[in-house]
């Protein structure tokens, strides 16, 4: 999942960062600026909930935009994302086309 929304994103002309896990994310966004996360809820050694209830605590990301990828469409999942801070959800399968017209979106592009 993680090299399909890179490759799609890529191809639409954003530099892509990734990171194999949550922490290993939460380590690279400490010290990189980014506009936007995206984050799939289900990782190891960090969720993206979690993921995004600690960025929230760091200033530099605060109000970075946060999209969380999931299989979850239940509204109860949303609701734990928005209170992590979560900017939005996509929710899988969906295609590259969504997930760059979704990213523009958020980016107000």
């Amino acid at each position: 999942m993680r090299r399909l929304i890179a490759f799609a994103l890529s191809g639409a002309g954003h530099r892509v960062l990734e990171a194999p896990d949550g922490k290993a994310a939460l380590d690279l966004l400490k010290i990189t600026p980014v506009d936007l996360v995206i984050s799939d809820v289900n990782m190891p050694n960090m969720n993206g909930i979690e993921l995004t209830r600690n960025l929230r605590k760091l200033p530099t990301h605060a109000r970075t935009p946060v999209l969380i990828v999931t299989t979850e469409s239940e509204a109860s999942a949303k609701i734990a994302g928005k209170q992590a801070g979560a900017t939005g959800w996509i929710v899988k399968p969906f295609d590259a086309s969504q997930l760059v017209a979704l990213v523009k979106r958020v980016l107000g592009e």
